[in-house]
């Protein structure tokens, strides 16, 4: 299938050919909380994309959100993460990138590193992987959150 210059574009006809392929229909809703996860800034929790789209769609329940994202992720148009215990973030999957994560603000830092994707490329060769995917996050403590103290939890 094509891509799209257009993430959206791009999503909008990952979704449908996923729906089509699994025998789903496409909704009102779902394109409703398509449009605002690609709007949304950052990283979400499915609590935070209902708020968003209850502000539009006060019809749509927050099941509906939560099941859509899990699609999402099922299509391969949205990355989920939990970087806290128990919460889980999602993105957009427009492009690969890896993260920092602040242990004390929850603050996430998105950044590229074509040493790190080399690396690892060559270390899954030596051992005999052909990746298919993979995640990085490092975790640790922000300037901010080391001056206050933080990081001597």
């Amino acid at each position: 299938m094509p891509r799209h210059a257009d993430p959206i574009d791009d999503a909008r006809s990952r979704l449908a050919d996923y729906l089509q392929r699994h025998g789903l229909k496409q909704t009102r809703q779902r394109e409703a909380i398509l449009e605002a996860f690609y709007a949304a800034p950052g990283h979400l929790t499915s609590e935070d994309l209902y708020e968003i789209v209850r502000t539009e769609n006060p019809e749509i329940g927050a099941a509906t959100v939560y099941r859509t994202l899990k699609l999402l992720v099922d299509a391969g148009i949205a990355n989920a993460s939990t970087f806290r215990e128990g919460v889980t973030v999602y993105e957009p999957e427009h492009h690969h990138h890896d993260h920092l994560v602040c242990l004390g603000c929850q603050e996430i830092i998105e950044f590229e590193c074509d040493v790190i994707e080399k690396r690892q490329l060559e270390i899954a060769q030596a051992k005999g992987y052909r990746l298919t995917r993979h995640r990085h996050h490092l975790f640790g403590y922000c300037g901010n959150c080391q001056a206050a103290g933080l990081d001597s939890r």
